[in-house]
């Protein structure tokens, strides 16, 4: 099992702005889905946060377009933690199309650990943190993607 989370979709007609590609807004709408399907599918889905009264919330974002993905491209994000400090995380993602195995979009997010009732930062939970795989550096990424 990769400790990369991959999922893949279709660009929908939705996402597409009057440019005719898809619009900036919706890689954040996908990186926030991508990052709660991979807390999901490691078991931590949005209930188990809420029974512990704890989350996640975004403190920056920051992506580099590298091409246009247009209406029906086969898109796959992957996404992992890349680094986990006290109350903090680095995710990082990248779009990936797979009809001309071309990356067309590259992101990280850090997201802060906050107690839900307050709203404030507080230490990640032992639990949280013994279930994410820290994936360092882009070694095990060019191999799932060569494998593609």
């Amino acid at each position: 099992m990769s400790r990369i989370f991959s999922q893949r979709f279709v660009v929908p007609p939705e996402s597409i702005d009057i440019q005719r590609h898809v619009n900036n807004v919706e890689y954040v709408r996908w990186m926030q889905e991508a990052a709660i399907a991979h807390s999901t599918d490691l078991a931590w889905p949005m209930e188990r946060y809420f029974a512990a009264h704890c989350g996640w919330v975004v403190r920056t974002h920051s992506i580099e377009y590298l091409r246009p993905a247009l209406l029906g491209d086969p898109l796959r994000v992957l996404t992992w933690v890349a680094s986990v400090g006290e109350r903090s995380s680095t995710r990082k993602y990248v779009f990936w199309r797979e009809s001309d195995r071309q990356v067309v979009v590259r992101a990280e997010s850090l997201w802060v650990f906050v107690d839900l009732r307050t709203g404030l930062p507080r230490p990640i939970l032992d639990d949280v943190r013994a279930s994410f795989p820290v994936v360092a550096d882009d070694t095990e990424l060019e191999t799932l993607l060569a494998d593609a």
